[in-house]
C-alpha cells in the first residue's frame, strides 16, 4: 500500500464508535526502522470546511484492521496523544 492511499483512509476507534479523522502523517522509529504511530488530522471547525480542530497521534499497536476505506482503531481517552 502505498502512503498516498493510506491517508485518504478514515479512523474509525472501535471502542466508541467515534470517527477520529483521517490519517496526515507517520511517525518513524529512525533506530529500528519501524513505524511508530500515526498522525489523524482531526475534522474541520467552521462548518467542517475549515480549518482543523485537533490533531491525534495512535500508537501504531493499536490497529486492530485496515480496511479498503477505513483503518479501525482501539483506544481509550488515555492513549490518544491530542496536539494543536
Amino acid at each position: 500500500m502505498r502512503f498516498s492511499e493510506f491517508t485518504k483512509k478514515e479512523v474509525v476507534n472501535i471502542s466508541d464508535g467515534k470517527c477520529l479523522g483521517c490519517v496526515s502523517d507517520l511517525l518513524f522509529d529512525e533506530c529500528q526502522g519501524r513505524i511508530q504511530a500515526m498522525v489523524i488530522r482531526g475534522p474541520a471547525r467552521w462548518f467542517h470546511c475549515i480549518g482543523i480542530d485537533s490533531e491525534y497521534i495512535v500508537n501504531w499497536d493499536r490497529i486492530v484492521r485496515i480496511g479498503p476505506d477505513v483503518i479501525l482503531v482501539e483506544v481509550c481517552a488515555e492513549q490518544v496523544l491530542r496536539k494543536l
